[in-house]
């Protein structure tokens, strides 16, 4: 074949790429192969207990049972035929999912929360509170009970609250690592709330390494979270984008990036009554997260539904008709999360947040259905896609190449990780539980070339 460049020329042009190249991939490693819990279920930092998330689990599981009596009662209430009408298989399988989900591991992250759901109290209450917390982690360490992913939530580091956080991060962090023998709970993290600046992070990693060096433990042990909560945390004072200098400021410990939904909207000047999950201006700042932040290897969650599933009446003896009436109001509350959940999940967010144990049914029902809803046909696309080696292939009237192959590679990904499907589900696609870790398309057909 003939030729233009010869060796020594493109070798020459390779060797002053290389150095650029591998500065780019060190900065963006790609996704995170860990585990992404699915939603963060906030709580009080007063009310917490060792046994907290088992009692949410199982009121979660009691709401689930009392108000959802059958699969078809469950779907009609959610909104789940809107999306895939009269698919009863569907429904039986979500809500059987959701059962043993809920029975199992109902909560699988908790933040502790001595902001929002704290409130401003006197010193003296907060620092009792910091210890009281931290003393009961321990003893949920001991017993076994707390979820799989598990923090606190400090307030700001703004001028008039900076002392006041880090005050109660030390003695949180001081008196768990004393009463735990030096350990942190498994995927332990804090949250940082309402950060516009990278110097708050700086300084909340300052303080993490002398609590960490003072205790004797690893340096960057603690991982923080951020909360993208207000407009100059998308845009500094510049101009300039800023999410990706505040996760860089957190010098490794960023995990996660977690979107305020009521703070951002109302620092919009968006009214009470439009503060919403879907609002447009909610969507453009998701979307500035996820351009910023791809392929750095930190999740990202939606927020939360504030419209509560709580019946107007209370008590074990109702009448039928105020049974009735709680029933519909409830059902009327988890067609709206159900609602708002399937927006996140298809603009790309596969974590949101709850705040009372009867959300927690929905978030599975939404996640499981919107990936089973579509199994079949993903399962179809990626075996013969895989089975043509990445040519490009036509099934039905869907044309695929090798960027869509990557698509399905990252729905069955997250489809196994959040549990909505099953490893012989996964499998069905010619696919091993290996090849889908691996998170790369291309390296699966290589490994198989090499078969």
């Amino acid at each position: 074949m003939k030729k233009s460049i010869n060796v020594h020329e493109l070798r020459h042009i390779s060797s002053t790429l290389e150095a650029s190249n591998t500065i780019f991939c060190s900065k963006y490693p790609g996704d995170s192969e860990a585990r992404q819990p699915l939603h963060t279920v906030y709580g009080g930092a007063q009310l917490f207990k060792a046994n907290t998330t088992r009692r949410l689990g199982e009121k979660a599981l009691q709401a689930f049972e009392l108000y959802a009596k059958t699969p078809e009662e469950f779907a009609h209430a959610i909104g789940m035929f809107e999306h895939a009408p009269d698919n009863h298989e569907l429904a039986k399988n979500v809500y059987a999912r959701v059962r043993e989900k809920l029975k199992q591991e109902a909560v699988e992250d908790f933040r502790i929360d001595f902001e929002d759901g704290f409130g401003h109290r006197p010193d003296a209450e907060e620092d009792e509170a910091a210890a009281k917390t931290a003393a009961e982690v321990a003893k949920g360490m001991q017993t076994g009970e707390l979820p799989a992913f598990l923090g606190i939530r400090i307030k700001s580091l703004s001028e008039e609250l900076k002392e006041r956080s880090l005050r109660t991060l030390d003695i949180f962090l001081t008196t768990l690592l004393s009463e735990s023998g030096g350990k942190l709970p498994d995927n332990f993290v804090v949250t940082l709330p309402k950060v516009p600046i990278p110097a708050q992070v700086s300084a909340l990693c300052d303080a993490l390494n002398i609590i960490e060096r003072e205790n004797q433990i690893h340096n960057g042990s603690v991982k923080i979270e951020l909360m993208i909560e207000l407009p100059q945390t998308i845009f500094d004072d510049g101009g300039n984008a800023n999410l990706l200098s505040l996760v860089r400021a957190a010098r490794g410990r960023c995990t996660g990036a977690h979107f305020g939904t009521y703070d951002y909207t109302a620092s919009c000047n968006i009214t009470a009554e439009h503060q919403v999950m879907d609002h447009p201006s909610c969507d453009f700042a998701k979307h500035m997260m996820q351009i910023a932040l791809a392929q750095t290897g930190v999740f990202l969650s939606d927020g939360a539904t504030n419209i509560m599933p709580v019946g107007p009446h209370k008590g074990a003896e109702l009448s039928d008709a105020q049974f009735a009436e709680n029933k519909r109001v409830i059902h009327q509350a988890w067609r709206t999360a159900y609602m708002h959940i399937r927006h996140s999940l298809i603009g790309g967010f596969y974590q949101g947040w709850d705040l009372h144990p009867a959300q927690i049914p929905i978030r599975y029902a939404a996640c499981f259905a919107f990936f089973l809803e579509s199994l079949d046909a993903a399962s179809t696309r990626l075996k013969n896609f895989i089975d043509k080696a990445a040519q490009a292939t036509l099934v039905g009237d869907v044309f695929d190449d090798a960027a869509t192959g990557q698509g399905l590679l990252n729905y069955f990904l997250r489809a196994y990780n959040s549990g909505a499907i099953t490893l012989d589900e996964v499998q069905a696609t010619g696919l091993t539980e290996d090849e889908i870790r691996t998170r790369s398309f291309l390296k699966i057909l290589d490994g198989r070339k090499e078969q």
